[in-house]
């Protein structure tokens, strides 16, 4: 049996993550700030990390934040896990982080520079955005009547429990170093994949298409984010909110 520690194991993800790799009979332990008995601020370090990391054999690294801090959270892990003598770190990264100048892909790239570095062995998988990240994105901007999109934008959705379970396969094989993309079925415009969201939810708004400046919103509109050679995702976005919501019932 194989121990395996998974940060921030409370989140969409580590979740999904957690539930699978117990399903295939490891033991697993979830690390974040509130988890006990493994509650550790990976940002602060501490004494509790190296407690949480002791006998672990491999780490899968899901804790992130764009409000910043993954690059000292990372350096602290890494550091941690070679005094315990993790033999493979596994790290969840986004498709187009070397390509779009956005400053969450820039801390995103910067972690995976840092465990390419860092004298372990690793495994980096990549993967486009979430389901659930373009819901609670399309849930916030329908409070108002008219709901904005960025102009000439398009995205590749992927189900969470599918990028779960490669990662669960990573996490139990020899390490990789990085493996190929995983990208979502389809790539939509956000103009499609909004009105599919209001569809299923049953609300009715206007869509403004807005353009927006910036490198960053360049190198989105350059589709530096998708992986059109990798659509490996079984689960589209409107099936994804088709079984969420029930087919439009919900209104207002």
């Amino acid at each position: 049996m194989t121990t395996i520690l998974v940060t921030g194991g409370t989140g969409v993800l580590g979740r999904r993550l957690t539930e699978r790799l117990r399903a295939d009979g490891h033991e697993v332990r979830v690390l974040s700030r509130h988890a006990q008995p493994y509650a550790v601020d990976l940002v602060a370090g501490g004494s509790g990390l190296d407690s949480a990391l002791a006998g672990v054999d491999t780490v899968v690294h899901c804790a992130s934040s764009p409000r910043g801090g993954d690059e000292k959270a990372a350096a602290n892990l890494i550091a941690a896990a070679r005094r315990a003598g993790v033999g493979h770190l596994v790290y969840i990264s986004i498709v187009g982080v070397d390509r779009v100048p956005f400053g969450y892909y820039r801390s995103k790239l910067a972690v995976e520079r840092l465990i390419e570095e860092s004298g372990l062995a690793w495994t980096t998988l990549r993967a486009t955005q979430f389901h659930d990240l373009l819901v609670t994105l399309f849930e916030g901007l329908s409070k108002s009547p008219v709901v904005p999109v960025p102009a000439g934008v398009s995205d590749q959705p992927i189900a969470v429990t599918e990028v779960a379970d490669r990662l669960a396969e990573l996490a139990a094989s020899a390490p990789a170093g990085r493996v190929p993309d995983m990208g979502g079925p389809e790539i939509l415009s956000l103009r499609a994949l909004a009105r599919t969201y209001l569809t299923a939810t049953g609300r009715r708004r206007a869509l403004l298409t807005v353009p927006l400046f910036g490198k960053a919103y360049a190198g989105f509109r350059a589709g530096g984010h998708l992986t059109p050679e990798r659509p490996v995702g079984k689960v589209t976005f409107a099936e994804h909110v088709a079984e969420r919501f029930g087919g439009g019932r919900r209104t207002g």
